[in-house]
């Protein structure tokens, strides 16, 4: 088998993630001449890979955004890789890039996009309006207040400025951008 050290160019003492070419994690960090960004690779169904994928995004965006932001940053990707990992049939790809110049690692544009092999858009669930506590019998107590999952996109559409998916090769790329200022 052959292995691979990811490439951590330009981030001071940071130390690599080993990964290999045969879908297991790694993960990789540039910040030369290109826009700072980094990547990640997750093994299908690999969901321990969720908060070892928060712990490399917090690494990245140590510096950057006003309070909160790279919180929210990470609450939003580990739902989109979750949704990759537990909703298809293969690996995933998760990407953050940050733009904005010189200042990007501070104040930059994020983007994360989580890319996978299935072409099917996910679509956020409706949940029914929670029942007012007023109103005995109103009988509209279920998935509202009794859901164990399915709120993931519908964090991603409240707390990003802006999400989507797109089509890319034979599956597709959900994304989601974070101005480092809270608008």
């Amino acid at each position: 088998m052959k292995r691979r050290t990811a490439r951590w160019e330009g981030a001071g003492n940071r130390e690599g993630r080993e990964g290999s070419a045969d879908g297991t994690a790694s993960e990789e960090v540039r910040k030369g001449g290109h826009e700072p960004c980094w990547e990640r690779r997750l093994r299908r169904g690999d969901l321990a890979a969720v908060a070892e994928t928060r712990a490399g995004l917090r690494r990245f965006l140590e510096h950057w955004g006003a309070p909160g932001r790279a919180e929210t940053a990470e609450l939003l990707t580990s739902e989109l890789v979750t949704n990759a990992l537990l909703h298809t049939d293969g690996g995933a790809v998760v990407s953050a890039v940050l733009t904005g110049g010189p200042a990007a690692l501070a104040k930059g544009l994020l983007r994360v996009e989580v890319r996978d092999l299935f072409s099917r858009r996910p679509v956020p669930r409706a949940f029914p309006a929670v029942p007012d506590p007023r109103k005995p019998g109103d009988g509209s107590a279920d998935a509202a207040g009794t859901a164990t999952s399915g709120r993931g996109l519908l964090l991603v559409d409240s707390l990003a400025d802006c999400w989507g998916v797109r089509a890319h090769g034979v599956g597709k790329a959900v994304w989601f951008e974070l101005d480092a200022e809270d608008r």
